[in-house]
């Protein structure tokens, strides 16, 4: 008889990165309220994963400069190894999510939450955090700043570049 597969819980980690600014300015500026400018994170396997301009990162949970998470979704559970999903990071870090294909809007740490979310447990992250950029596009500001946000790059401190050679660096 078949031992059952373990089942590990995966949650997102969801981070503000305008600490509150967004929902206090985005009426003035955009002319419609947005809640935050979001950063995500998968947190499985007793790490949190993520995805900035450096490439794919792990640390501890909590442990970026970002402090604590400002909320936890719980995505469910996986039956997925810890061997099995690093490997499968290994092969995004070398395709999908390179350091060089990092882009605010369009390829960034909520693209990457998403994929590993919906590889993991088959379910997507929350709408309102993908269609945050479209969002902020379809505005006559945020298509004056597209040009001045491409350029910003992400990397929360605190963690580590995920390499394929040692598992987490």
């Amino acid at each position: 008889m078949e031992e059952p597969l373990a089942l590990h819980p995966v949650k997102l980690y969801v981070y503000d990165l305008s600490k509150g600014m967004a929902r206090r300015l985005s009426p003035l500026m955009l002319g419609k309220q947005l809640d935050g400018i979001w950063h995500t994170s998968i947190i499985v396997h007793k790490d949190e994963f993520f995805y900035g301009s450096r490439g794919i990162s792990s640390c501890p949970p909590g442990e970026t400069v970002l402090g604590p998470p400002d909320s936890v979704v719980d995505l469910g559970n996986t039956e997925v190894t810890e061997e099995i999903f690093l490997e499968y990071l290994s092969s995004l870090g070398e395709s999908m999510f390179r350091r060089e294909s990092y882009n605010f809007f369009d390829h960034n740490c909520n693209t990457f939450s998403n994929e590993v979310s919906q590889f993991l447990t088959g379910r997507k992250i929350p709408s309102y955090i993908t269609d945050l950029p479209a969002e902020v596009l379809a505005t006559p500001f945020g298509q004056a700043l597209k040009p001045l946000l491409d350029s910003i790059k992400i990397q929360p401190a605190g963690g580590n570049t995920f390499s394929r050679h040692n598992g987490q660096s």
